[in-house]
């Protein structure tokens, strides 16, 4: 069964986010007659393991010996009271998903813009 769980970003401004209903970590508030939980981290506090993995992930792909023009990667995210944000799994596994792209003309390009 889910809930809904109140984070407040470093800023002040609040974030729900459905979470399930029986997270370790959380307190369950009242407002209204609805159930809310309340976590116990900000939400940028929550997210910060994300953007690191996304910042390694993101050094890995574009400093190898690839070159990608671009890279994009998708992480499913999970948030939860007592782990903050957390990759979330895609049937057994963690979800990553990584696309890299070359525009073939980029390099040719380059070279003769220079001259």
């Amino acid at each position: 069964m889910s809930a809904l769980m109140e984070f407040t970003t470093d800023s002040g401004a609040q974030v729900v986010v459905e979470v399930d209903r029986h997270q370790p970590g959380a307190k369950l508030v009242s407002r209204g007659g609805n159930s809310l939980v309340v976590a116990g981290r900000t939400f940028d506090e929550a997210l910060q393991g994300i953007r690191s993995a996304a910042e390694s992930a993101l050094t890995v792909f574009r400093d190898g010996s690839l070159r990608p023009d671009g890279v994009e990667l998708e992480f499913g995210v999970r948030l939860t009271a007592e782990a903050g944000a957390v990759i979330a799994k895609s049937a057994l596994e963690g979800h990553l998903t990584v696309k890299l792209s070359w525009n073939p003309g980029a390099t040719a390009q380059a070279g003769t813009a220079d001259r």
